[in-house]
């Protein structure tokens, strides 16, 4: 009995190493363990806003700031639990006068083409950016949507100019290593053939900076990362997964700069 037992062992010790199966190496890779101790949350927020009277072609229904939502910040919130070693909380929706603001190193704004802030709202906006907050505006297009982004920057902080972050910035390789700014195309604009919508056609990378050259805003013109996170599960839209790949990446660089400028 003791020899067949040895046998059997040994044939076990014996047997080949089976590759793992299609499922299992679909499965991420351990998280980078690099940026352990942070916090992060998606803090989406509802703001003013002004569609009646303006220039701006409205593309979409309900309230511009709740576009893309809940999706978004869900899908993107995993990623980053995957992805890295951040502790990630779950998203939450605020106004700029909530109490909680400063709770919080990164917030979110969707659509900012059509933002009208309310004069305490600018105030708060500019404290929470003088001291060490990050904002973050996506999905606006076009020359319209930019004029209007930039008069309400322009009253946080009359005396700053909005630059262009250069190619070499360090936010392109803080985490990823990214060769050039990504253009995510919208959904709509993707099945439409086209990366581009209300003649953005050129992405551009654009901040405000503080005393110290630290990034307080990320102005994402010309791209739509939020269509990137939010259809990132559509398995009727493969040809869309690069297009997610580019609205991870980028916002996690983003994200990694926020939380540790």
């Amino acid at each position: 009995m003791k020899r067949v037992a040895f046998v059997i062992a040994a044939l076990f010790v014996l047997m080949p190493v089976l590759p793992p199966r299609d499922a299992d190496a679909q499965l991420p890779a351990a998280a980078d363990d690099r940026f352990a101790g942070l916090q992060w949350r998606f803090v989406r927020i509802k703001y003013h806003y002004i569609t009646e009277g303006t220039q701006l072609p409205q593309d979409f229904y309900g309230e511009p700031w709740y576009i893309d939502a809940p999706a978004a910040e869900q899908n993107l919130s995993r990623r980053v639990k995957t992805a890295t070693a951040i502790n990630v909380e779950d998203p939450i929706v605020m106004a700029l006068d909530d109490p909680r603001l400063f709770e919080h190193p990164w917030i979110y704004f969707v659509e900012p083409g059509f933002l009208r802030m309310r004069d305490a709202d600018v105030l708060v906006l500019r404290e929470y950016l003088l001291r060490g907050g990050s904002v973050y505006f996506d999905d606006f297009h076009g020359p319209y949507e930019w004029d209007n982004l930039v008069r309400e920057l322009k009253r946080v902080f009359p005396d700053r100019e909005i630059v262009e972050v250069p190619k070499d910035h360090p936010i392109f390789n803080c985490f990823y290593k990214i060769d050039a700014y990504p253009q995510v195309a919208g959904l709509g604009s993707f099945l439409a053939g086209r990366t581009w919508e209300k003649g953005g056609f050129v992405p551009h990378l654009r901040t405000i900076l503080d005393d110290n050259g630290r990034m307080m805003a990320f102005i994402n013109w010309n791209t739509d990362m939020g269509d990137g996170w939010e259809w990132s599960n559509a398995e009727e839209y493969p040809g869309y997964l690069k297009f997610t790949a580019m609205a991870y990446r980028m916002a996690i660089n983003e994200i990694v700069y926020a939380l540790t400028h």
